[in-house]
């Protein structure tokens, strides 16, 4: 087996393909793709995204205390690169995408309706231990199309065609 550098690759693949919604106080929406998202914790159930300080999204997510994960399909790819490759700070990425939401119910935040499943999350702690702040946040809500879901409420992502 071959060493290869710390700063080669990212450590563990695959991640799930990523896209973190928040809104800021005065009402405006944005979303952002993001490379790092696990769970934190079993009970109480916590989730963990990866944000980069210098970006738009981060200062929303901080100052609300709330975000949703999004998962996308395969077929939202276009959007999903669109969101990573540009800022909210220079356009509204929600109208040059014609983006697809509705308010969550737990959290002052959007949810893209177009993704099979979004979490809810409260903010309840961050760390900053390198490049990103991690921001831990407590599920509020899971939202899955019925489509994936069988008869006892379990999910079948084997279904979903995530990216």
């Amino acid at each position: 087996m071959k060493k290869l550098a710390a700063n080669t690759v990212l450590c563990m693949q695959p991640v799930p393909q990523t896209i973190v919604s928040c809104r800021d106080r005065n009402g405006r929406n944005n979303a952002l793709v993001v490379g790092f998202a696990a769970n934190a914790s079993l009970d109480p159930v916590m989730v963990m995204v990866g944000i980069v300080p210098s970006r738009f999204s981060h200062h929303m997510v901080k100052e609300t205390g709330c975000f949703v994960i999004n998962l996308p399909r395969k077929s939202f790819r276009k959007e999903y690169n669109y969101l990573g490759s540009r800022s909210g700070r220079d356009e509204d990425k929600f109208a040059a995408l014609d983006l697809k939401w509705e308010d969550a119910k737990y959290v002052n935040a959007p949810i893209l309706t177009d993704c099979p499943v979004s979490i809810e999350c409260s903010v309840v702690d961050s760390v900053m231990p390198g490049t990103h702040e991690l921001v831990i946040g407590k599920v509020e809500a899971v939202h899955v199309d019925e489509e994936y879901l069988d008869a006892n409420g379990t999910i079948l992502w084997d279904k979903m065609d995530l990216m």
